[in-house]
């Protein structure tokens, strides 16, 4: 495991593919699955900076194995622009299987798309 990344174990980045651009000012959360009550709990808020990035959302001694999400609140960033889109909020699930994991979550976006992909 790279070092650099002990102590960020989830990362993410978010690119305006319409505009090719980074992402920036764009709000999101982390949230883990409570499996007993089913529910999801809020971990961390966070923005993405100028290059569309939001480091330290959650330290490596306060992760734990199980299932998680990443919550980017895509009206609001097109709405701050300016701009509508069909996609209110972009939610990924993903799972947890190893405290030596990093995830890397990139989100590609425009108004009517969004992708997304497990990254190094």
């Amino acid at each position: 495991m790279d070092p650099s990344k002990d102590n960020r174990p989830i990362t993410t980045h978010v690119l305006n593919t319409a505009d090719g651009v980074p992402a920036t000012r764009m709000a999101l959360s982390l949230h883990r699955l409570n499996t007993h009550m089913m529910i999801w709990n809020l971990l961390a808020v966070g923005t993405t900076d100028e290059e569309g990035r939001c480091a330290g959302l959650i330290s490596g001694e306060n992760l734990s194995l199980g299932m998680y999400k990443l919550r980017f609140e895509t009206g609001q960033y097109w709405e701050n622009l300016g701009q509508t889109c069909f996609y209110p909020y972009v939610e990924c699930v993903f799972s947890i299987t190893s405290l030596e994991q990093h995830v890397h979550l990139p989100l590609l976006l425009s108004r009517f798309s969004y992708s997304t992909y497990k990254g190094s």
